[in-house]
């Protein structure tokens, strides 16, 4: 495998050799924007050796203050109309270049984004979770991290779901399939190409497996350092989507697709690594299930901090349809070892001990949630909060325990009175996501739906 990561990830002198050499010919520049999503431009490689090594690619600020549908709404602090929506500049990390090989001869390479003097746009995604890691190397820690991804698998084409209004989907499967091989393997054609791409563009897979409803399936990358973790989680979602139009077919990573289907999750697996390389969050020693002080204080500025930070796990109105009791989703904010109904689990053994955090969905922004997961563990660190007691039993029936916001308008309550919030992302990125959260509120509360159609129209 990490021979493999070589190959697939070339760093610039690698492929500068590539563009003269006439095996690449078009370079993706590409960064994430607020919702997750790659967005960016398709180069030439004759362009990037004249222009991009040296000046990287000019963008108009709005990628930055859209909402799901590229609209530019009012209340981002540093763009708008009266701004004049000017520009700033991805500029390539070319330590992140990949070969993409469902593409002839392309490459990709992802991008921060800085400011005309050359600074980090504080808002933009990475580099937002770039001020976490900062922070975490401050204390004398690294972190490394993987996500879990789950998706739906459609037997239509995106074009086709879009066409029927995305009613009655023409799912990949017809009964569950949590690690079902069979029923797995009339789709393992797909899924094999999935992992075989995904691992050749540097993405290293562990594996797929069926998951708990009908063509859901889950993927697995490698744990890496953070960056880069969530730099393959960002390149798996996109690239996924690639593969599958190609195939004519369609995936999906929203949170809850129809109310009757199980949500989509994204957990997070997160350690903390000490500067002699071991795991900070391992004590042999320890009484407390192998937990170090580290690992206590961090899981107790989870259980402080979820709540009002939720917004950047969960950014969505439909994210908040994924959290129902006996749903695999967790409810409460409560820590337990190996208890799936807890949305904190801790798991792993000696140096793979790790904090498995269960409330992200597939929808979720890996940078923003990765940096939420931080600001509170390291918060719980800085100011060595006491870990109450693991949870031994239903984690859906914790009476008394703090639980997450069962709304997104909860959730941006929770976020606009949160002093921490304010404290450790500072004023620019506070205001910059608070305000995306009630765009994002405001466009679903102004549209009338088909159930409320039903359910009104002739009754009412």
């Amino acid at each position: 495998m990490e021979t493999q990561m070589r190959e697939s990830i070339m760093g610039l002198d690698h492929l500068t050799e590539q563009i003269r050499a006439g095996e690449i010919e078009t370079l993706i520049v590409a960064f994430c924007d607020m919702q997750g999503r790659l967005v960016g431009k398709r180069l030439t490689g004759q362009y990037v050796l004249d222009h991009v090594i040296e000046d990287g690619v000019h963008f108009c600020v709005y990628l930055l203050g859209t909402d799901m549908e590229m609209d530019t709404p009012a209340g981002f602090p540093d763009m708008g109309w009266e701004q004049g929506y000017g520009d700033w500049t991805a500029r390539p990390d070319w330590s992140t270049v990949r070969i993409l090989p469902w593409h002839d001869k392309t490459a990709l390479v992802l991008s921060d984004v800085t400011d005309h003097q050359g600074n980090l746009v504080e808002p933009a995604p990475r580099t937002v979770l770039r001020r976490q890691l900062e922070r975490a190397a401050g204390l004398g820690f690294t972190v490394k991290l993987a996500t879990e991804l789950e998706f739906y698998l459609l037997d239509e084409s995106y074009d086709a779901a879009h066409a029927k209004q995305y009613h009655n989907l023409a799912l990949a499967g017809t009964y569950n399939e949590d690690y079902q091989l069979l029923q797995a393997s009339r789709n393992e054609p797909f899924y094999a190409q999935l992992r075989k791409l995904l691992s050749q563009a540097g993405i290293p897979i562990e594996g797929t497996k069926g998951e708990a409803g009908v063509a859901q399936h889950e993927i697995n990358a490698y744990y890496a350092d953070a960056l880069e973790a969530a730099d393959r989680h960002v390149l798996l979602k996109h690239s996924a989507k690639e593969i599958a139009m190609q195939n004519g077919r369609a995936v999906s990573f929203m949170a809850k697709p129809d109310h009757t289907w199980t949500g989509s999750s994204s957990h997070i697996h997160l350690s903390l690594w000490d500067a002699n390389g071991g795991n900070a969050f391992y004590e042999a020693s320890s009484t407390c299930h192998e937990m170090s002080a580290a690992m206590r204080h961090f899981l107790a500025g989870l259980i402080v901090h979820t709540r009002e930070l939720s917004i950047l796990f969960a950014p969505y109105v439909n994210s908040y349809k994924r959290f129902i009791t006996s749903s695999w989703a967790p409810t409460h904010i409560v820590w337990g070892v190996d208890n799936r109904t807890c949305g904190l689990r801790v798991v792993g053994h000696g140096h793979g001990k790790r904090i498995e955090n269960r409330f992200p969905g597939a929808d979720t922004n890996p940078y923003l949630a990765s940096a939420a997961m931080l600001a509170a563990g390291l918060d719980g660190i800085e100011h060595r909060l006491e870990l109450p007691p693991a949870w031994s039993g239903n984690g859906y029936s914790a009476q008394g325990a703090p639980t997450l916001p069962s709304s997104l308008h909860e959730a941006i309550q929770a976020f606009e009175q949160s002093e921490f919030a304010l404290r450790v992302f500072g004023k620019t990125v506070y205001q910059h996501y608070l305000n995306a959260a009630k765009v994002e509120q405001r466009a679903y509360d102004q549209v009338v739906t088909n159930w409320e159609k039903q359910r009104y129209f002739e009754r009412a």
